[in-house]
Order: structure tokens, then sequence, then C-alpha cells
């Protein structure tokens, strides 16, 4: 059974950072690309960012390019979302997917 369980999310000033994690089971993690989404209160699933196989392939939505860091630990079977410069248009559920599967989320607040 695949499972993602995000974690690391939390209140944060804005101008702050955080770090998410994934922590994936239930399949090869090295042979997928995997992904960051978000849905904020009353809006749609936003696509975030995705990272190839090895790490080297990244690619980002253009509201977090500069700020966001997309990694992956293959060894540790995680992926990690480093959030840097937040702002509180950032704020929402964040989710890790693979293919169409998401886990829980975790929830990212940006707020003074």
């Amino acid at each position: 059974e695949v499972q993602l369980v995000e974690s690391g999310g939390g209140l944060v000033q804005p101008g702050g950072s955080l770090r998410l994690s994934c922590a994936a089971s239930g399949f090869t993690f090295s042979t997928y690309t995997m992904n960051w989404v978000r849905q904020a209160p009353g809006k749609g699933v936003e696509w975030v960012s995705s990272i190839g196989l090895r790490g080297g392939d990244t690619s980002y939505a253009d509201f977090v390019k500069g700020r966001f860091t997309i990694s992956r630990d293959n060894a540790k079977n995680t992926l990690y979302l480093q959030m840097n410069s937040l702002q509180p248009e950032d704020t929402a559920v964040y989710y890790c997917v693979k293919g169409r599967t998401r886990g829980q989320g975790t929830q990212v607040t940006v707020s003074s």
C-alpha cells in the first residue's frame, strides 16, 4: 500500500522559513517523479513543484520560484520542500503527490 506522510508544517511569520518532509513507503520511491501541491482555504489545488528520479530535474510554479527548493533523498525514501521568504498567500495545506496518490497534508500558516 502506498503511503505518503507529510510533516514539518506550522505557523510562521511572513519572511520566515519552513522545511516540509514527506516519508514515502509501499513503492520503489527512487523510480517515481514526485510532486508537491497545495490547497488554500476555499481554493483549488495548485501544483507547486516536481522533482525527477535522481533529483537533478526540478521544476517550480512561478509563484514559488526563487523561494522554494524541492529535493529528495532516495536512500531515506523522503521528499522535501524547503520554503523560504514565506508570505501570507503561501498559507495552505501542502501535499506530497505520487501519480494520483497524495498524503494527508501538512498545514502551513503564514501570519504575523
